[in-house]
């Protein structure tokens, strides 16, 4: 894999975890891993971090992305010196890797590899890695224009604010007060099926659910559906991944079971989606379809749940197969309805799932 490739694979990395890493600090970074030449992990890290960290709070999200993509340990604390550039730079094998005529080059961890795989292909440690990358991605809807205004140098005259300026000058004219909407994130709803059938994915779209309720805890809920529709968003609001994803297995009680998507929907639409919860929001489902109940029945709730809902996204763990097509009987019922039909099942898919969200 090309060096630059490399670098850039760590700053969509970083994007998808929320850093500002932009165009232009992407390059000054190639320039600076250029500067110092690529002799060791520490070079590439400190070269980073000077340059796609714009303030103290990025730092933590930096050093947990470094050690989940090119995996390892952190670098010394103490930035290294420039050095000598050198004649020739290698990109293979994980880390840094002499070739033999004193150049050093970098390349990334397998995690730039396993973007690709099939989530259910892993190994144990290969789901780890996944797991650890999963984490960083931060899932947020795009903003819309509330019903608040907050003071703008342009927009509509505010009187009232105008009018105490004046009553402060005693009586004087003022400059006239202006007023905008607010912009506000909307409402962002995952219905994630934990059936038999989708186990493979399932323990991945927990992590997926943490990390958006991690990004906007009060404009995210997570449910899970199979023969019953449980709330989640609760035990997600743990830190730790690990512990939020064992917390909210604990409160599934169909865990791994049956699949019974229409009463799920109707209990989701009848006890939270009409009294506000679906209403204006982003709703993504996150199920292969199959459907043990009528599916015409199936397709009814997902029409009343679009209705409700701002932008409906199905996510379908086979639907980045070779091959698929989708031919059962409840995913033919409900594409009419929806607006997204989407991947699920690897982590380059989630991320197509992240940016998705963003456009809706």
């Amino acid at each position: 894999m090309d060096v630059t490739q490399t670098l850039l694979g760590f700053v969509r990395t970083l994007r998808h975890a929320g850093l500002d890493a932009g165009a232009h600090r992407t390059q000054t970074m190639l320039a600076a891993v250029d500067a110092l030449g690529v002799s060791d992990a520490g070079a590439a890290y400190w070269a980073g971090r000077l340059t796609l960290c714009g303030e103290p709070d990025d730092l933590p999200l930096y050093d947990a992305a470094f050690l989940a993509y090119f995996g390892g340990r952190l670098p010394s604390r103490q930035p290294p010196l420039p050095i000598a550039r050198p004649t020739t730079v290698m990109a293979a094998g994980s880390g840094a890797e002499s070739d033999g005529d004193g150049s050093v080059g970098l390349a990334a961890s397998p995690a730039e590899v396993l973007r690709h795989r099939d989530v259910a292909a892993l190994s144990a440690a290969e789901r780890a890695e996944v797991h650890r990358l999963v984490a960083l991605l931060a899932p947020g809807t795009a903003p819309r224009r509330s019903r608040r205004y907050r003071p703008s140098r342009a927009g509509v005259p505010d009187r009232a604010r105008t009018v105490r300026r004046m009553l402060r000058r005693g009586g004087e004219p003022a400059a006239l007060a202006r007023r905008a909407r607010r912009d506000k994130p909307r409402r962002l709803v995952l219905l994630l099926d934990v059936s038999g059938s989708m186990a493979p994915y399932a323990d991945a779209l927990l992590r997926f659910g943490h990390a958006a309720v991690r990004r906007h805890p009060t404009l995210t809920e997570v449910f899970t559906v199979g023969t019953r529709l449980t709330r989640v968003t609760r035990a997600l609001r743990h830190r730790d991944p690990d512990t939020a994803v064992r917390e909210a297995g604990s409160t599934i009680p169909d865990w791994h079971g049956g699949t019974r998507l229409a009463e799920s929907l109707t209990a989701f639409v009848d006890r939270w989606g009409r009294r506000g919860t679906a209403r204006g929001a982003v709703v993504v489902l996150c199920s292969d379809g199959w459907e043990r109940g009528d599916p015409a029945a199936l397709g009814e709730q997902v029409s009343r749940l679009s209705r409700l809902a701002y932008r409906l996204v199905w996510v379908n763990p086979h639907r980045g197969k070779p091959g698929y097509a989708p031919l059962a009987a409840g995913m033919a019922a409900v594409l009419p309805y929806l607006d997204d039909f989407v991947a699920g099942h690897s982590l380059a898919a989630l991320e197509e799932l992240v940016r998705v969200i963003a456009r809706a």
